[in-house]
């Protein structure tokens, strides 16, 4: 049964940012390679957080300490990529293959947060993952056999959030929302420290207000990207 776990949880994770992937960035090489910048941005606020966590000894055991550093460190790279995407916009024109990618504001917030997103969501589970090709156990130490499960479920939250904070993010500091950018990084903190239940088998009361904020933030963000009541119904109606 370890196997067809394995394979489950990674489907359940992984699948629908693959198939994002696929379908919107694997062929544009433009998109390719700003999904792998924000990737690395991503990957310096982690080398960041650990590096205060790994100089603060005293408060090495305490857990939410070390999120909320790790999530404000998050915010400031996603700044700094927006930054970064911003000044770069003329030659990004010049070079893309598809010029979209600079018309439309919103597909560089996209892009930069679905990297965001799948770095994060890899470093969350790869462990996970790796536990669970077996030998064969329910749970890790004795614990519930939803946590595998729950983990997944959790990373693909946390994947779509990125991507969608992202496009609330940049559409914020382009029209000087700051409403917004308050909502990205209080909901950011709010769904990280949630996490912290799962140590207990809290998994539901994590979960459920996990999901909730992910619902309104798809909602928020395709607001901010345009979006319209009729244009849901086209879309639903493949018209």
């Amino acid at each position: 049964m370890t196997l067809p776990e394995f394979f489950g949880c990674t489907l359940i994770a992984f699948g629908t940012p693959f198939s994002l992937f696929v379908f919107t960035i694997a062929n544009d090489s433009m998109r390719i390679i700003i999904l792998i910048a924000a990737a690395f941005f991503w990957l310096l606020s982690l080398l960041l957080s650990s590096l205060l966590w790994f100089a603060i000894v005293p408060l090495r055991d305490v857990l939410a300490f070390g999120v909320v550093f790790s999530v404000l460190f998050q915010e400031c790279f996603r700044y700094i990529i927006y930054r970064i995407l911003r000044s770069t916009e003329h030659a990004l024109h010049a070079v893309a293959e598809d010029t979209r990618i600079t018309e439309n504001k919103h597909i560089l917030a996209y892009v930069s947060g679905l990297g965001f997103g799948i770095i994060s969501g890899l470093f969350a589970l790869v462990n996970v993952l790796a536990d669970m090709t077996g030998p064969g156990t329910m749970g890790l130490r004795g614990g519930s056999e939803m946590f595998f499960v729950t983990s997944a479920v959790q990373v693909l939250s946390i994947i779509l959030l990125h991507t969608f904070w992202s496009v609330i993010f940049f559409n914020a500091f382009d029209t000087n929302n700051y409403l917004h950018i308050f909502y990205v990084v209080g909901t950011h903190l709010f769904v990280s420290l949630l996490t912290l239940l799962n140590a207990d088998e809290l998994y539901w009361a994590s979960l459920l207000p996990n999901y909730i904020v992910t619902i309104l933030t798809a909602v928020l963000a395709f607001k901010v990207a345009g979006g319209t009541s009729k244009s849901f119904k086209r879309f639903v109606m493949c018209r």
